[in-house]
């Protein structure tokens, strides 16, 4: 997805994802994005940029496995996808 113009909060939240890898899903994402930017955010404003990313073929999303400590609910978690990784390399660049 080469062009493809990405907010700030779309960089940050994408860059959170990746750094953390295998365990990305809502709670430490928005953790994340918190402790590297300084910012609070809204939950609902973390998921409306995911969906968003998500449909843009930029991150991807699937239910894990279901957690006591969640009550027996599963962690959506998340990936940067390829087309994420390249257009997150063309802002970085400056592309």
């Amino acid at each position: 997805m080469t062009g493809t113009q990405l907010s700030k909060f779309e960089r940050a939240t994408m860059q959170a994802i990746r750094r953390l890898g295998t365990d990305a899903y809502g709670y430490t994402v928005r953790r994340e994005f918190e402790q590297r930017t300084g910012i609070d955010i809204a939950i609902g404003a973390l998921y409306a940029v995911l969906v968003r990313l998500e449909r843009d073929g930029l991150v991807r999303s699937w239910l894990g496995e279901a957690t006591p400590e969640r009550g027996g609910r599963p962690k959506r978690m998340l990936l940067v996808t390829d087309a994420g990784v390249r257009a997150l390399d063309d802002v970085e660049a400056g592309a």
